[in-house]
């Protein structure tokens, strides 16, 4: 299962990231997940609603530059080598992780839900079944956030 990611690229100076947060805010989107990243030039938001479409029709109306991503949500154990353990099997599997950030507040049991984007999210994703690591359905993700 994966997930729709909007990429904002915003100027890298002071106050350009209120503009597309109060254009969500206005339509009543609720950003459910985020990661900042910058360069020297410009920043990307990278966010997670749930009506993805509707956020992107919103920032595009307002100007804003906006490329939608697939990602994939998986369960990480939340424990010491959690992490290493979901990687390994990626790294023997030859998966290649683009960058990935923690969804917060989507924990389940002794869990941690984590967003990867790999370089080819449709080969990894057999990798992950066949290692009983299934990723996060969209709709679970929303509803353990009680969007």
């Amino acid at each position: 299962m994966k997930l729709h990611q909007l990429s904002i690229f915003l100027e890298n100076r002071p106050g350009t990231l209120k503009r597309p947060c109060r254009a969500l805010a206005d339509a009543g989107i609720n950003m459910l997940a985020l990661t900042l990243a910058d360069s020297q030039e410009f920043g990307i938001l990278r966010i997670l609603a749930k009506d993805w479409q509707r956020a992107l029709d919103v920032l595009q109306a307002q100007g804003f530059l906006v490329k939608v991503t697939e990602v994939v949500a998986i369960d990480v154990p939340q424990r010491p080598g959690g992490l290493y353990a979901v990687l390994d099997i990626l790294d023997a599997a030859n998966q290649s992780i683009e960058y990935m950030y923690a969804f917060a507040g989507t924990a389940k049991g002794q869990n941690a839900a984590l967003v990867f984007r790999f370089e080819d999210p449709d080969a990894a994703l057999p990798v992950l079944a066949q290692h009983g690591l299934n990723p996060v359905a969209p709709a679970e993700i929303f509803e353990r956030m009680n969007a």
